[in-house]
């Protein structure tokens, strides 16, 4: 039997497997910023575990309220800025040269195909645009992926979405994943993978690849991925040029990140946008989907 995306890269970092249902994945990378990193790095402070398992795979950045707009927030900042200090993390990213973490990482070259990656963040997801298998996590798994560089999960089932059609003039990628959410609900996908392929998605710039795994956690999904390809490689090209030869090369080496004809899902969805509008959404939950023209007049 084949195997998806998020199974290849899942199993090519098991170190452990404790129980039937639950293992123990080896990080490439622990991502971090100041509003959940901080609470982690007091507890590992009090534990007297400060300590971390590799300074070159942690990437920090201040990205939520930059600058504090009060003295708690800038608390935040400050636990974080002396953290990284303290253990010569040199991929922080303080206040001047910062930026959004789901954006800045990726441009910095830190996210790659075949990566995990874990944050205290639910919109990790994003980074599966690239190949990876990224997953936002709570503050004790953070502390353990900070400590040890490892991450405790379930096995993942994945559900594959088909994109196909030529979206409309006026729709965008965000249009696309709301309608997806509409779709099957905010549950539809609980604890799942979510694999974005088919023609639409591999017509995607990496922005709007990053914009429909971004969302994935509004349906409940662990991690939304998407196959990395060609325009993977020249997103990445300034970054893993040193290491490739030719993008053909990185191209031959990615490629290992793609589901097999044969892999199983727990369910495949075929979506069609080429009939898709501009897309909102109202009141309190993602899946309560409308088109804009029908919110005329609502205040």
């Amino acid at each position: 039997m084949g195997k998806t995306i998020a199974e290849k890269i899942f199993e090519s970092h098991i170190v452990d497997n404790p129980c039937d249902d639950i293992y123990v994945i080896r990080l490439d990378a622990v991502f971090c910023h100041e509003i959940t990193t901080p609470i982690a790095i007091n507890d590992l402070v009090v534990r007297g575990k400060d300590r971390v398992f590799d300074a070159s795979k942690i990437k920090a950045v201040i990205d939520h309220v930059t600058p504090a707009k009060d003295s708690k927030t800038a608390v935040q900042g400050k636990i974080l800025r002396e953290w990284a200090r303290r253990h010569g993390i040199k991929d922080f990213f303080d206040i001047g040269r910062n930026g959004v973490c789901h954006a800045i990482f990726p441009e910095k070259g830190f996210v790659r195909p075949g990566y995990t990656i874990i944050m205290g963040d639910s919109h990790t997801c994003t980074h599966g645009a690239f190949g990876a298998f990224a997953a936002g996590v709570g503050t004790t798994d953070l502390e353990v992926g900070i400590l040890k560089g490892v991450c405790a999960l379930g096995y993942p089932e994945t559900i594959r979405i088909n994109i196909t059609g030529k979206k409309p003039e006026g729709v965008f990628a965000k249009d696309i994943i709301l309608s997806l959410i509409g779709l099957i609900g905010v549950n539809g996908a609980t604890d799942k993978v979510i694999e974005f392929s088919g023609p639409a998605v591999e017509s995607m710039s990496m922005d709007a690849r990053m914009t429909i795994c971004n969302m994935a956690i509004e349906a409940g999904a662990t991690c939304g991925i998407c196959a990395p390809d060609m325009t993977t490689v020249e997103y990445l090209w300034n970054h893993i040029k040193d290491e490739f030869k030719t993008k053909k090369a990185a191209l031959d080496a990615f490629s290992v990140f793609r589901s097999d004809p044969d892999a199983s899902y727990a369910g495949i969805i075929e979506h069609d946008v080429s009939d898709l509008e501009p897309l909102t959404t109202f009141g309190y939950r993602p899946d309560n989907v409308k088109p804009v023209r029908e919110m005329e007049g609502v205040k």
